[in-house]
């Protein structure tokens, strides 16, 4: 197997602990070393949205609670340092009851206490806005957390407010939710029976995203905005989906078809499989983890192993497999992975060197 070199400087388990984990989860203790010898990245948690509705605090450990993980407590700090998630996309996600004049001023508000949660454990997590950054944090032993923004029309009144962002702070932003605003048309029905794709408005901030080099992330928004987005945005820049299923495996409005897989990885983007059952496959209660490894594989499938990734949507009030309530389950799709025939080094770019690869080729 390789070993990523942002691992070196990371604390390795013992065999004796290997082994217990595996025991644990029911599969090889071979499963679990290979997934501890990689960078484990998620391209999207949403469990900030709990701190700053319930006052949910992710520095603390939680248990899945009465819903037994369903919906939420899937994660928090000290859990995905237990489950070895060695880097992730942390969301702000945009208010859509808010009125417009307001949503820049609370997505501001937002970020500077996302980044003062991060700041309460800076021994342990780091803010990173490039690979190069991730890299660094991870020789120091830390997680590297990303920063994106979920729903663009945070920025509705005034495009001019994604200038006021600190330079790369923002690593990626979701063009829209499950509402239609101002940018343009979700997939989801709460688009109320509009169609279309995405307006001049929201051509104009895809550009505006790709000058500061901040990834346009195109899950949620509707067919003809994808390819909207597609058609205006710079060549020379990846496109992401950061959470999603696609529809070769489950057709469903939240997913993908396989024309949107290629156009995504034709300009070198990856595509993060979420693990919400119901967009997975036809039961929203007895999702099963190999569900989100039949995801994986269709996009390997029609794209190549150099596209596929995990984008969660830990705590975005999924209701994750049964055999997969929260993240200390992950080395489960490891082993289901190395089943199927696939190899070390596909397993490890599906993990997280899909992503670093598209990270470095927008920022370094």
């Amino acid at each position: 197997m390789t070993r990523g070199s942002s691992r070196a400087a990371v604390p390795v388990m013992d065999a004796f602990a290997v082994s217990a984990w595996a025991n644990s989860l029911g599969i090889s203790p071979e499963a679990v070393a290979l997934y501890l010898a990689s960078d484990v990245i998620d391209l999207h948690i949403d469990s900030f949205i709990w701190s700053r509705i319930f006052g949910y605090d992710l520095t603390k450990r939680h248990d899945l609670g009465p819903l037994g993980g369903r919906y939420f407590r899937q994660v928090d700090f000290p859990r995905i340092r237990e489950a070895h998630v060695t880097g992730a996309t942390w969301v702000v996600t945009t208010n859509i009851a808010r009125k417009a004049p307001w949503r820049a001023r609370t997505l501001f508000r937002n970020l500077e206490k996302l980044c003062s949660t991060f700041a309460k454990v800076d021994g342990e997590f780091a803010i990173v806005r490039n690979t190069a950054e991730y890299r660094a944090a991870r020789a120091q032993g830390k997680h590297g957390a990303f920063i994106g923004v979920q729903g663009g029309n945070a920025f509705d009144e005034n495009l001019a407010f994604l200038e006021a962002v600190p330079d790369g702070l923002i690593l990626r932003v979701t063009l829209v939710h499950l509402s239609t605003s101002k940018m343009g048309v979700t997939s989801s029905p709460l688009s109320l029976g509009a169609t279309g794709g995405l307006t001049h408005f929201g051509r104009e901030f895809v550009e505006r995203l790709n000058a500061r080099k901040v990834f346009v992330d195109l899950a949620h928004v509707s067919r003809e905005g994808f390819f909207d987005a597609v058609a205006v945005h710079d060549k020379s820049q990846p496109l992401l989906v950061t959470h999603t299923g696609v529809s070769g495996v489950f057709p469903h409005w939240r997913n993908l078809d396989d024309e949107q897989i290629r156009s995504i990885a034709h300009t070198g983007g990856t595509i993060g499989i979420m693990y919400q059952s119901g967009f997975l496959g036809p039961s929203t209660f007895n999702g099963r983890a190999s569900l989100i490894v039949d995801h994986l594989e269709h996009v390997v499938n029609v794209a190549g192993e150099d596209h596929a990734s995990l984008g969660s949507d830990w705590d975005g009030m999924i209701v994750p497999p049964t055999d997969m309530p929260s993240c200390l389950e992950l080395p489960k799709l490891v082993q289901i992975m190395l089943d199927r025939g696939f190899s070390p080094e596909r397993i490890q770019k599906i993990l997280g060197g899909n992503f670093l690869r598209v990270v470095s080729a927008l920022r370094g």
